[in-house]
C-alpha cells in the first residue's frame, strides 16, 4: 500500500476536527494549528527548563511554576492570543516566542523591506493588510524602522580601506519638516573606487551647511575610519570643497564635473543657441591636452563674450581643477571629468525616495537613504571595465602611492 504524504496525513487531522468547506475554512484551521503547535512547544519548552512535569510531586524541586503572562501574537496566520509560563526564580528564557516578542510573522522585516523600496505609509499599510490582515500606523512603521538606527551607526562607522584611487563627491537635496517649516536639505554622498575597481558608498552625511568646516569633518572621519590616501577626488564646485580636500589630502588631484560646469554655463545661453553653444564647449574638453583645451576656451570666449559675457568666467575661474584630466588617457578621463557614477547613485535615491514629498526628520531621510544603499550596492557586484589598465596608468601617475 502506498505510503500517505504528510500534505495528506495532515489533511485528514484538520478534516477529523474542523467541517473545511472553503478556502476560507481551510485558513482558521491552519491558524489555530499554528497557534496550539506553537503553544505546546512553549510548554515542551518550559518543562525541559524547570526539570519536571506539571504534576510531578516526587522530583525535587529548586525553582517553581508562578503562572502564566498572556499577550497578543501577531503571525503570517493573523493575531492571537499566547500564553507564556512564568517561574518564581525567573530564570526562564524562551527560545521559540523570547518575552517581549509579539511578532512571530516576518511582518517587521517586510515592513523594513516595503519602506527601504520607498513606499509611504499608506501603501505600506495596504500591503501588510492584504498579506496578514493587520493595521499598520504611521507610529508603527516608525518603530519598527528604529530597529535599523544601530545598524546605520555601525555602517558610517565601519572601518574602510586605506586607498581609493579614485572618490566621487555630490549632494542630493530633500525636503524635510523642521518643527512647523518644512526645509531643503542636503544629503551629501562619498563614493569611492578601491584598488580592485568596486564601488561603495563610503558615507552619507545629512543637514550640513556647506563650507570648509563641514567638508574637513567629513574628510577626518573618513580619516579616523582608515583612509590614507585620495588620488583623485571629483566633484561639483561645492562650497568649501578645495580648502577642506587640501588641508586633510593635500596630494590628492582635485577634478571638476564638466557636465556641472556645461550646466552652469548653459544657464545664460538662449535656447535657440543652445546647440552650437554646446558644441563649442565640447572642443575643450575634447582637446588633446591641457595647453590646446585653454586655447580652445580663449577662442570660444571671445566668440561669445558679447552676447554671453558670464557663461564662460567660472571656466576660467575654476581652470586648475577643470584641467587634470588632460594628463590621462580616454579611459581615466571618462571616469575623471563626468560624474556619471554618482549621478547613476543620485538617480537610483530619488528613486526610492520619489513618493516621499516630506520627510518627518534627519532620522528618517537616514533611514530611508540606507535602505535603498543597501538595496542598490547589492547589484554592485562587478568592476570598472579595463580595470587593470586604468590602475596600471594610475601607478604610473602616483608612483609611491598605489
Amino acid at each position: 500500500m502506498e505510503e500517505k504524504s504528510k500534505g495528506k496525513k495532515i489533511l485528514e487531522i484538520l478534516q477529523e476536527n474542523y467541517e473545511i468547506e472553503s478556502a476560507q475554512d481551510l485558513s482558521s484551521a491552519i491558524k489555530d494549528l499554528f497557534k496550539d503547535s506553537l503553544q505546546e512547544m512553549m510548554n515542551a519548552e518550559f518543562e525541559t527548563s524547570m526539570g519536571y512535569q506539571k504534576y510531578d510531586n516526587k522530583t525535587e524541586k529548586t525553582n517553581y511554576r508562578n503562572g502564566k503572562t498572556k499577550k497578543k501574537l501577531k503571525s503570517e496566520f493573523g493575531e492571537f492570543e499566547f500564553v507564556t509560563p512564568r517561574d518564581r526564580n525567573g530564570e526562564f528564557e524562551p527560545k521559540i516566542v523570547p518575552k517581549n516578542k509579539r511578532d512571530v510573522s516576518g511582518i517587521e522585516d517586510k515592513i523594513i523591506s516595503l519602506y527601504g523600496r520607498g513606499l509611504t505609509t499608506r501603501e505600506i499599510n495596504e500591503q501588510i493588510q492584504n498579506l496578514y490582515g493587520i493595521e499598520v500606523s504611521a507610529t508603527m512603521v516608525s518603530n519598527i524602522t528604529d530597529q535599523i538606527l544601530p545598524k546605520i551607526k555601525e555602517w558610517q562607522d565601519r572601518p574602510l580601506e586605506s586607498i581609493y584611487p579614485i572618490c566621487f563627491v555630490d549632494a542630493v537635496h530633500f525636503s524635510v519638516r523642521n518643527e512647523a517649516s518644512v526645509v531643503k536639505k542636503a544629503a551629501y554622498i562619498v563614493l569611492g573606487i578601491n584598488e580592485y575597481g568596486e564601488k561603495d558608498v563610503l558615507g552619507i552625511w545629512i543637514g550640513e551647511n556647506e563650507s570648509a568646516k563641514f567638508w574637513l569633518s567629513v574628510f577626518n572621519d573618513l580619516k579616523s575610519r582608515g583612509v590614507k590616501d585620495i588620488l583623485i577626488l571629483c566633484s561639483d564646485g561645492l562650497t568649501g570643497m578645495k580648502e577642506a580636500i587640501t588641508t586633510a589630502f593635500p596630494k590628492t588631484v582635485q577634478q571638476r564635473c564638466i557636465v556641472h560646469m556645461i550646466r552652469n554655463s548653459v544657464r545664460f545661453v538662449s535656447y535657440k543657441e543652445l546647440r552650437p553653444f554646446c558644441e563649442d564647449l565640447k572642443t575643450i574638453y575634447t582637446s588633446k591636452n591641457e595647453k590646446a583645451g585653454y586655447e580652445q576656451l580663449q577662442k570660444i570666449k571671445d566668440k561669445w563674450k558679447n552676447k554671453y559675457p558670464t557663461a564662460l568666467k567660472s571656466w576660467e575661474e575654476n581652470w586648475d581643477t577643470i584641467c587634470p584630466f588632460f594628463s590621462y588617457s580616454e579611459p581615466v578621463r571618462k571616469i575623471m571629468y563626468t560624474t556619471n557614477t554618482i549621478e547613476s547613485l543620485n538617480r537610483s535615491y530619488r528613486k526610492y525616495t520619489k513618493t516621499k514629498s516630506v520627510f518627518p526628520s534627519d532620522e528618517a531621510l537616514m533611514k530611508c537613504l540606507y535602505l535603498a544603499t543597501i538595496n542598490i550596492t547589492k547589484k554592485w557586484n562587478g568592476r570598472y571595465r579595463n580595470w587593470d589598465l586604468i590602475l596600471g596608468e594610475l601607478s604610473i601617475m602616483f608612483e609611491g602611492r598605489i
